[in-house]
This record gives C-alpha cells, structure tokens and sequence, in this order.
C-alpha cells in the first residue's frame, strides 16, 4: 500500500550559534560544514581523518574537529546533524541518534534518512532562490538553478539590498496600511527594477569623471 505524498515545508533557518553537528571529514562533508559555516552555525566535525579544508578551519577556530569515530551523544542538544561518512552503519547510528534525541538528520544520498533536504540555491546578495525536488532528481535541480542563475544576474543583489532600504524608509513614515502596501508594491515593481538598471550606468559614468 502506497503512503500519500506528504510535501516538504520550505523554510529558511537563521543557524547563528546553532551547534550543527558533521559526521565524516571527506570532500562531501567538507562542503557541507562549509555551508553551515557561511550561516554562522557552531559547527563540530566528527571524523578520525579530515580533508584539508576542514584541518585548517579547524586550526583557526573556526570548527571543532573532533579526531575519532562517531558515538551517540554527540548529537545531544544539537540543532542538526549531517551524517556524510563513506560507511553506512555510521550515517545510519548518526540518524538513529538524531531520532532519539529529536535532532534533524541529513543522510546525504538516502532520501528516506532526511529530516530535511539541500535545495539547489541561487544566491544573489540577499536574494535566494531554493529549488527542491524532494529529493527525487537534483540533476533536475541543478539544470532550473543553472537556469535561474541566467535570468536573475549578479544585479538583482544590489537592487534587492536597494529594495530593502527603501522599505525602511517607508517603515519610519506614519502611512495608512493601504498606502503603505501600494508604495511597497511599487518599489518591488519590475517598472521599479528596469529604473534600477537606467541609473546604474549614469552612475558609473559620473564617478568615473571625478
């Protein structure tokens, strides 16, 4: 008997000071700390070897490689955990220790071992953009941000930071609801980004004559 499809909740986590816990040391789990690093999670490295990445994060403070094997409570009071060892009875002691103590669980390649999943991401500047298949195809996903990352170009960072000061702005003011919602509809226009990208070159221009 088949289970019904149960969709994934999309979110986006603030992880800051957030103990994230990486099983493996490898090229795989280097990537995955690294991840969790850039969104200023406490991060713990388990893995008796390590990529070089990862010793010389490890050097400078930035994580905590612990040198040895994996063991349950290492995942106590842990936000998540990422099981990324080139051994199944570990990832799978990872997740049975995660489902003990409520800690979301990452098995990378074994879909049905995740609490959660790594969408394909187009980052520009504050902007992202998170594709998921829920974990049925992330060729699929990597082809649509390959795509995305063409039609939203490395612009779009500066004109979303703009975006965001000028929602500040109307914040302070004392507007009615209503207005309030049609000047920030406006600001978030595409007529309001094609504005944008008129006056980009007139300022490089001008500062180039200074």
């Amino acid at each position: 008997m088949k289970h019904a499809h149960v969709s994934l909740f999309p979110i986006l986590l603030k992880l800051r000071a957030k103990k994230c816990v990486v099983a493996g040391a490898g090229k795989i789990a280097a990537g995955k700390a690294a991840g969790l690093l850039a969104s200023g999670a406490h991060v713990i490295v388990i893995a008796p070897r390590a990529a070089d990445w990862i010793q010389s994060q490890a050097r400078a403070g930035k994580l905590i490689w612990r040198r040895r094997r994996f063991v349950a409570a290492d995942v106590e009071d842990a936000f998540l955990a990422i099981a990324a060892t080139n051994s199944n009875a570990i990832n799978e002691a990872v997740y049975q220790a995660c489902v003990e103590r409520g800690v979301l669980c990452n098995v990378v390649d074994v879909p049905e071992r995740c609490d959660f999943f790594y969408p394909a991401v187009v980052r520009r500047g504050p902007l992202q953009i998170a594709i998921s298949t829920d974990g049925r195809s992330p060729a699929l996903a990597r082809r649509l941000r390959i795509e995305l990352e063409r039609q939203f170009g490395a612009e779009y960072g500066a004109w979303v930071e703009q975006v965001g000061e000028m929602r500040q702005k109307l914040r302070r003011r004392n507007l009615p609801a209503d207005e309030r919602r049609r000047l920030l509809d406006q600001i978030a226009s595409h007529e309001s980004f094609e504005q944008f990208l008129r006056k980009r070159p007139r300022a490089k221009a001008g500062s180039r004559r200074k």
